[in-house]
C-alpha cells in the first residue's frame, strides 16, 4: 500500500475525512459531553492520547499479528491506552473524571479509534500512522470544542465554565458572559441540542466544501482557455 503524503494526512484529519464531520463516528459521546468547553477537551484530549499511542503501537506491531487475532488485538491495545488516559484524569483532573463519568471508559468503543487501527495504522510505517492519529484526534477535538462552545454559549450565556477542573485555579476566571441577564435554553444543553448543533456543523463544512468546488469549477475553464492559444505560422512562398 502507498504510503500517503504528510500533507494529505494532516488535510484528511483535520478537514477531508474528519471523524466527527465526515465519517460520523464516536457521535455517542460527541453528543453527551459537549455541553461544556471544559467537558469537549477533557474528553478531546483523552481521544487524542488513545489515537495517537494506538495508531503508534498497532503499526510497530502490523508484521507480527495474525489475521485470525487482529482485531482482539488493537482492542486490547486500545484498552491499555484508554486505562491509561483514565488514570491520569483521575490522577490530575479527578472533578471533571466524575463529570464525564462511564464516557472515559467507552473510548475504547469508539468507532473512529479502531477505525484509524484497522484501515491505517496496521497498513503503514509508525511516523505516518503516528500523524494520522495525531490529525485525526485534533480533528475529534476541533469539532468536540466548537461544538461544546456553541452548546454552551447559546444554552447558558457563557463560556469556559468551569476550566479550573482541567487547568487548575489559575483558570477560575477564565468565564466569559456576554450577555446580562441571559436565559438558559434547556433544549441547547440537553442532548437534542446537541443533534442540532452537530448538524449545523456538518452543514456548514459541507456548504464550505461545495463553494470551494465551484470556484475550482469556475476557475478550470479559464485556466484550460489560457493554456490552449492558437499559433499561426507563416513561412515564405517560393
Amino acid at each position: 500500500m502507498a504510503t500517503k503524503s504528510s500533507r494529505d494526512i494532516i488535510q484528511d484529519g483535520l478537514w477531508g475525512n474528519n471523524p466527527a464531520l465526515v465519517q460520523v463516528l464516536g457521535l455517542c459521546p460527541l453528543l453527551a459531553v459537549t455541553s461544556t468547553v471544559v467537558n469537549a477537551i477533557g474528553l478531546g484530549l483523552a481521544t487524542l492520547m488513545v489515537l495517537m499511542g494506538s495508531n503508534l503501537a498497532v503499526s510497530l506491531i502490523r508484521n507480527f499479528v495474525s489475521e485470525s487475532v487482529r482485531l482482539p488485538a488493537f482492542v486490547m491495545i486500545i484498552a491499555s491506552f484508554v486505562t491509561c488516559a483514565e488514570l491520569l484524569m483521575q490522577a490530575f483532573t479527578y472533578e471533571l473524571y466524575q463529570i464525564l463519568g462511564i464516557f472515559i471508559p467507552l473510548i475504547v468503543t469508539n468507532c473512529a479509534i479502531l477505525g484509524r487501527a484497522d484501515a491505517f495504522a496496521s497498513k503503514n510505517p509508525p511516523g505516518p500512522a503516528l500523524l494520522d492519529g495525531t490529525m485525526m484526534g485534533i480533528g475529534f477535538l476541533a469539532v468536540l470544542v466548537v461544538l461544546g462552545g456553541m452548546r454552551e454559549l447559546v444554552g447558558q450565556g457563557s463560556l469556559f465554565v468551569d476550566m479550573n477542573l482541567l487547568l487548575g485555579p489559575a483558570a477560575a476566571d477564565w468565564v466569559i458572559r456576554p450577555f446580562d441577564d441571559y436565559p438558559d435554553m434547556l433544549f441547547m444543553i440537553l442532548p437534542p441540542g446537541a443533534f442540532v448543533g452537530l448538524g449545523l456543523l456538518i452543514a456548514l463544512k459541507n456548504g464550505i466544501d461545495n463553494h470551494l468546488e465551484e470556484r475550482r469549477k469556475a476557475s478550470a475553464p479559464a485556466t484550460a482557455a489560457s493554456g490552449s492559444k492558437r499559433v499561426r505560422v507563416t513561412g515564405n512562398i517560393s
